[in-house]
This record gives structure tokens, C-alpha cells and sequence, in this order.
């Protein structure tokens, strides 16, 4: 039976999953980035790695059918499906709280690697000190010619998915990213929902 959890606007959520079942990522109102990350349940030191998963892969992001693995190069998730662009990221850290304050925010501001945090401690896993690379699900940040990168609006309209599969037993979190000092999310940061399947 399905289960739906939403994760506000500028907030994250953890959940549970076990191997073999499937869910979906949902941006519900569109333009939204989705910062993913996955931790083996039984072991949190071992993670989804961008890094391992791009060599593992031969590109930047998977296609639908391909894995994205661990640190020990295991499979821990399959992309099934992506309803949405194509358009996800694995190159740019987190937001956190050193990265707003370069960009002239005072004071404290939300960011996906407290989120992070949060929604481990709230599931019981103690969390890392520092947020691993995470899965950028819907975020548009290309590479210029030059090398720069170019923050561009994530392109989804509302309702935009990736459906996974859990190939390890893990503890998944979505941040619903609060940056809205460079324009990634379209207009303002708005929720997410992981719907397990």
C-alpha cells in the first residue's frame, strides 16, 4: 500500500526503506530542487557516493536502469523512472550555513545540511558532520563553456517525479532546499513529497 511523506518548504524528512521497494520523489508545485541522500540502514558511514556512482555509471547523473552506488561501490539505489526533464545534479555540495553566510545572508537561514541532520536525529541515526555530496534531483546547474557553473531554475513542472528502487536496506532523506538566494528553485522554495510504493 502506498505511503505518502511531505517534506515543507525549506525542511527535510527520513524515512525507512527496505530493499526491493520502491519509491517516488514528487515535486508538487514545480521548480523545486530535492536534495537525496541514502544511507545503508544498518551501517550510515556507508552512503550513496556521487563520485563512485559517476564512474560507476560513465556520466554525471544515471539514466533510467542504471544504479547509483555507495562508497564500497555497492548498488544502493536504482533510478527506475524520471517523469521529469532529465535535469538532476551531483556536482554542487548542499547548501549550509557557511554558504549562505558568503552569500550576505546575517544571521541563521535553513539549509539542506541541517536538514540533513535533523531528519537523521529524528529517525534515530546519528548524523555526519559533514553533509556527504548529495542527489540533486531536479536541479539545474550546468557547466558554461568556460567552466563556470550557470544557477539556473530547476525545470520541473508540478508533479514532476524520479521513481527508485532501494537496493539495500536504508534510511532515505529529502531536504526541500531553502535556497532562495540564487535562483534555483523557481520563484521561492516550495514542498516535496516521497511517496513509498
Amino acid at each position: 500500500m502506498a505511503e505518502s511523506l511531505y517534506v515543507p518548504a525549506r525542511e527535510g524528512r527520513a524515512v525507512r526503506i527496505e530493499a526491493g521497494r520502491r519509491f517516488r520523489v514528487i515535486d508538487l508545485e514545480g521548480g523545486q530542487v530535492a536534495d537525496t541522500w541514502a544511507f545503508v540502514a544498518d551501517d550510515p558511514g556507508e552512503f550513496h557516493s556521487a563520485q563512485h556512482t559517476r564512474v560507476h555509471v560513465g556520466r554525471l547523473f544515471p539514466q533510467a536502469g542504471e544504479h547509483f552506488v555507495t562508497t564500497t561501490r555497492r548498488p544502493i539505489l536504482l533510478l527506475e523512472e524520471d517523469a521529469t526533464p532529465g535535469i538532476h545534479d551531483m556536482l554542487c555540495a548542499a547548501c549550509d550555513p557557511a554558504r549562505y553566510s558568503g552569500l550576505g545572508v546575517e544571521g541563521w537561514h535553513a539549509s539542506c545540511e541541517e536538514n540533513l541532520q535533523t531528519a537523521l536525529r529524528a529517525v534515530g541515526v546519528e548524523p555526519p558532520r559533514f553533509a556527504p555530496q548529495p542527489i540533486n534531483l531536479f536541479m539545474n546547474t550546468p557547466a558554461r563553456a568556460d567552466g563556470t557553473i550557470d544557477w539556473l531554475p530547476a525545470p520541473t513542472e508540478a508533479g514532476g517525479s524520479v521513481l527508485m528502487r532501494a537496493e539495500l536496506d536504508l534510511v532515505l532523506v529529502v531536504s526541500a532546499c531553502p535556497q532562495d538566494i540564487i535562483q534555483i528553485n523557481e520563484g521561492k522554495p516550495s514542498p516535496v513529497e516521497i511517496e513509498l510504493l
